[in-house]
């Protein structure tokens, strides 16, 4: 019988169990935390299909995780979220423990913001917030456009409209930035988050990135990125955590970006792999490869544009494609977020639809001006939920 029950951290359940709440630690891997825990690693991890047990690489540090235990200390279930959308759920039924990837449960808020600068958009923003995500997506979409050092003075303003999705009535996850506005020597600078998922300028212009856009020149996009898709076959919970573009066989591929080769060799459902670490913490991966091109190899540096091995159909794979991932201190991120090719002007009805977007940002981003808008601290609301065969509140 499917059950569930809301648990307040405060209090313990009807039953006696307790939920103890942790960060993921630093370093820590899935495998080793089974093993703290006492729980049977070949059947939560060796027993596993490849998929899954690929999922448990996604644990990032700092990730507030659960654990519900009875009243004699015993472990009933556990949620590990991977990424945005879905978590690992170990729970125990007729005395064996079981393993499931989960949807997350979680609502969203546009929050937003207004303050004056006295040192620099990074610094101010997290003495104002406490949050170094949203600096950190502050400055890193304005980065290639706009020079903070040379032209900002103190006192000038900026504004930020964001959302931010919550769990357990916290917040979980990197912010979006939907408008932003940073005053520098009396003029206005502006980046807009359009329909597309693109970035653009207050001309309609791309803002561009350091990266390019498709690994695989032509190529059409055969599937895309998401943290939580059922898959129709399998029928549970998978992440298809990068882009696939389909190819013919032995079309070259490129580095995305210029950077380091840090793997180059067969890797399990991967295939034929390549791992380029870059810049500011980026990385990026081009599997199923169906050879490398001679010379690639660790410990190489290649420049954006080079060709670095070519498409094919090694490993987990239905069709000779490329799937590219683009992956951030570690965690998977959507590439179309970050990567662009070259900076393009939007035209016809795309303007039109943009434009429009553009005047309701813009009339947020004068109403938190005139309003001065503070940053208000969320507020913890203490509870918990957790899940039961599949079944799950939160």
């Amino acid at each position: 019988m499917i059950r569930f029950f809301l648990l307040f951290l405060l209090t313990t359940s009807l039953f006696s169990s307790q939920v103890e709440r942790f960060r993921w630690l630093n370093g820590e891997t899935y495998l080793i935390f089974l093993e703290k825990q006492n729980l049977p690693v070949k059947k939560l991890y060796y027993d596993l299909d490849k998929d899954d047990q690929r999922l448990t690489e996604e644990m990032r540090t700092g990730v507030h995780c659960q654990i519900l235990k009875d009243n004699n200390g015993a472990i009933e279930q556990i949620l590990l979220p991977l990424n945005d959308e879905l978590q690992i759920h170990i729970f125990k039924h007729k005395d064996e423990y079981n393993f499931e990837a989960i949807p997350i449960i979680s609502s969203t808020k546009t929050e937003a913001f207004t303050l004056k600068i006295d040192n620099s958009p990074y610094y101010d923003i997290i003495k104002a917030t406490g949050s170094k995500k949203l600096a950190q997506i502050f400055v890193s979409n304005f980065r290639n456009s706009l020079n903070f050092k040379r032209d900002l003075r103190k006192g000038d303003t900026l504004v930020m409209v964001y959302d931010q999705k919550y769990r357990l009535g916290r917040p979980f996850s990197m912010p979006t930035l939907k408008v932003a506005m940073i005053e520098m020597r009396n003029k206005k600078h502006f980046i807009y988050l359009n329909d597309d998922d693109r970035y653009y300028d207050e001309k309609g212009h791309e803002v561009e990135g350091f990266l390019l856009a498709r690994p695989v020149r032509g190529a059409r996009v055969s599937s895309h990125f998401t943290n939580r898709r059922f898959h129709p076959v399998l029928k549970k919970w998978k992440a298809h955590l990068g882009i696939d573009y389909a190819a013919r066989r032995g079309t070259p591929v490129i580095a995305a970006g210029s950077g380091t080769i840090i793997y180059s060799a067969y890797l399990g459902s991967y295939g034929n792999l390549v791992k380029i670490r870059h810049a500011d913490g980026y990385e990026t991966r081009y599997a199923h490869l169906k050879s490398f091109r001679r010379g690639i190899k660790r410990g190489k540096h290649v420049k954006k544009g080079d060709t670095i091995g070519y498409v094919g159909n090694t490993g987990r794979s239905t069709g000779p494609h490329l799937h590219f991932e683009l992956r951030t201190d570690g965690r998977a991120i959507n590439p179309l977020r970050v990567v662009q090719v070259t900076t393009k002007k939007l035209k016809g009805n795309e303007s039109k639809a943009f434009f429009k977007l553009k005047e309701n940002y813009d009339q947020r981003i004068n109403l938190h001006l005139v309003n001065k808008t503070p940053f208000e601290k969320p507020q913890k609301v203490e509870q918990v939920c957790y899940f039961y065969n599949g079944a799950h509140c939160e």
